[in-house]
């Protein structure tokens, strides 16, 4: 679990109902369904229109990585080469085979599986290299979902705040009923500047600082591999995983 995601959330949220309470107000007063109601679905349904119905699932799929932190795997898989160096350079290339199925990683398995079949390092790397390219974009255009959350969200609440307002101009004459309507113009405001700002963009940066370490880690499995595939001296490719373990 990441600790850290989780107080960042709690902080924001906590900072704008105290902010609330300090003024005077009541914390009760941030909460209008009608206005949540207009910014959620509203920006729901301006997301799923832009990016189609399958890259928003993989979105909402990926937003568990901000929360729950991905097991360290580097430490295994420095171990892990240096065997399969050890093995390829006393068996030779064939015998990666029987480490394919062992390796929990699918893309370094397909790696291992090329190697096995007798790829060269060229053609090992345009492969990989292929591979990593589709993930990338694949990946990005999930996160451009809750990018674009984060730009809809603050119009939408503005859509909010003329929709109360709009309900405060029909009954100017019972002031019973303005209080809502007014209540429902400002919170919607809120809710969609503060969803923007608090939640959908920093996730987005999150995402994107994530698939920019997993798109580093890949490239360098790639050379490791085509090292192997090439016969370099295990030292030094022990020197290039150093780096990235430290």
């Amino acid at each position: 679990m990441d600790w850290g995601s989780l107080a960042g959330l709690a902080l924001a949220l906590a900072g704008i109902v105290a902010g609330q309470l300090l003024e005077g107000g009541h914390a009760g007063s941030l909460l209008q369904p009608a206005a949540f109601l207009i910014v959620a679905v509203g920006t729901l349904g301006a997301v799923l229109l832009q990016s189609g119905w399958p890259v928003f699932l993989r979105a909402m799929r990926m937003t568990r990585h901000v929360f729950v932190s991905a097991p360290d795997e580097h430490a295994r898989l420095a171990s892990a080469v240096m065997l399969w160096c050890a093995s390829a350079r006393r068996e030779g290339l064939l015998s990666l085979e029987r480490f394919c199925e062992r390796e929990t990683d699918l893309f370094v398995r397909k790696g291992l599986h090329l190697i096995a079949d007798g790829a060269d390092a060229e053609r090992l790397r345009m492969v990989l290299e292929q591979d990593i390219t589709i993930y990338e974009r694949r990946e990005r255009a999930a996160v451009r979902v809750w990018e674009s959350a984060g730009g809809y969200a603050p119009t939408v609440g503005i859509l909010g705040a003329v929709l109360g307002l709009i309900q405060v101009m029909e009954n100017l004459g019972d002031p019973a009923r303005l209080g809502a309507g007014i209540a429902v113009a400002f919170v919607a405001t809120v809710y969609g500047v503060g969803l923007a700002n608090l939640v959908f963009l920093p996730v987005a940066g999150k995402l994107k600082s994530l698939l920019q370490t997993e798109v580093g880690r890949r490239e360098l499995m790639v050379d490791v591999l085509c090292g192997i595939t090439s016969g370099e001296n295990s030292m030094l490719i022990a020197d290039r995983l150093a780096g990235w373990t430290a």
